[in-house]
C-alpha cells in the first residue's frame, strides 16, 4: 500500500477550508431572508408580469404605436368570442387615430397608457416621466372616457426603480407581460401561435401588437385553442389585484394572505 504524506502546513490549510465550508452552511441556514435580499440587492422594483391565481384566467393585450389598419378586425375577432381586451396606446397614435380610440371605447374595450412619445423611459428624469404618463393619460381619458384605465406599459419593456415608483405615486399600475407573441418579427402565423399557446398559464398576460402583419390570421387560432383549454380571457385591469398584494422576484403579482 502506498502511503501519502501531507505536510503539517498543507493539513492545516485543508482543515481550515473544511471549517470555512461548514461555517458557511451554518450561516446560510440561520441568516434572515431579508438580510440575504439586501446582500444580493434583490429589492429592485418590478412591474406586474403575471398574476398568481388558481383560476384559468388570462389577459391578452395589444400595443398600439405605429399603425391602425388591423385594429377594427382585431376587435371583430375577439368580440365574436365574447372577449374584451386591453389596448395600450401611445399618445401620438391616439391623436392620429382619435376616431379609432373612440371606437375601441364604444365597443367596450379598455384603453391604457403606453407613453406619449415612445421613449426609452429609464433614460428620463422623474419630471419627464411624469409628463409622458400624465399627457397620455389625459388624452386617453379625453377620447375614451371611463374606458381609460390606470395601467402603463413602458415602451421596449424598459424600466427602472424610478419609473415604477413614479407610476405608483400617480396611481398607475405598471404592466409587463409573461408571454410575448413576438408578432412584430413577422415570422408567420405558426410562430405566433406556438409562442403563445406553448407558454401561457393561469394568470398570464400576453403581448400582441395591433398592427403586426399576421395578427388577424394567428389570433383566431390562438383564441380558439385557449378557449378549448378552458381559459377565461379578460382585460388586464380585471386580471390584476388592485390592493393587498406583493410582487415576487419574477414579477408575478401575488395576493397577500388575510
Amino acid at each position: 500500500m502506498k502511503l501519502i504524506y501531507i505536510s503539517k502546513k498543507k493539513a492545516i490549510r485543508v482543515l481550515l477550508a473544511i471549517y470555512l465550508v461548514l461555517l458557511s452552511i451554518v450561516f446560510v441556514e440561520n441568516i434572515d431572508k431579508r438580510t440575504i435580499s439586501a446582500f444580493l440587492n434583490t429589492s429592485r422594483q418590478l412591474p406586474i408580469y403575471s398574476v398568481e391565481t388558481s383560476e384559468k384566467k388570462i389577459a391578452i393585450s395589444f400595443d398600439a404605436a405605429w399603425g391602425a389598419e388591423y385594429t377594427s378586425e382585431i376587435m371583430d375577432i375577439v368580440e365574436a368570442r365574447g372577449i374584451k381586451t386591453t389596448f395600450f396606446l401611445v399618445k401620438f397614435w391616439a391623436e392620429k387615430n382619435a376616431d379609432k380610440v373612440k371606437e375601441i371605447a364604444q365597443r367596450g374595450h379598455e384603453l391604457a397608457n403606453h407613453s406619449a412619445s415612445h421613449p426609452h423611459m429609464k433614460t428620463l428624469s422623474k419630471e419627464q416621466m411624469i409628463n409622458e404618463l400624465v399627457a397620455t393619460q389625459d388624452k386617453i381619458k379625453e377620447l375614451a372616457g371611463n374606458n381609460a384605465v390606470m395601467l402603463f406599459r413602458p415602451p421596449f419593456g424598459e424600466y427602472n426603480d424610478l419609473l415604477i415608483n413614479t407610476c405608483r405615486e400617480l396611481g398607475i399600475y405598471p404592466i409587463q407581460w409573461d408571454v410575448d407573441s413576438l408578432d412584430w418579427q413577422e415570422k408567420g402565423v405558426d410562430h405566433i401561435y406556438n409562442r403563445v399557446v406553448n407558454n401561457v398559464g393561469n394568470g398570464s398576460i400576453v403581448l400582441f401588437h395591433n398592427n403586426a402583419k399576421y395578427i388577424t390570421q394567428a389570433l383566431p387560432l390562438i383564441l380558439d385553442e385557449l378557449i378549448a383549454r378552458g381559459y377565461e380571457i379578460v382585460p388586464v385591469s380585471e386580471l390584476i389585484y388592485k390592493d393587498n398584494y406583493r410582487i415576487d422576484h419574477t414579477g408575478r403579482q401575488i395576493k397577500n394572505d388575510n
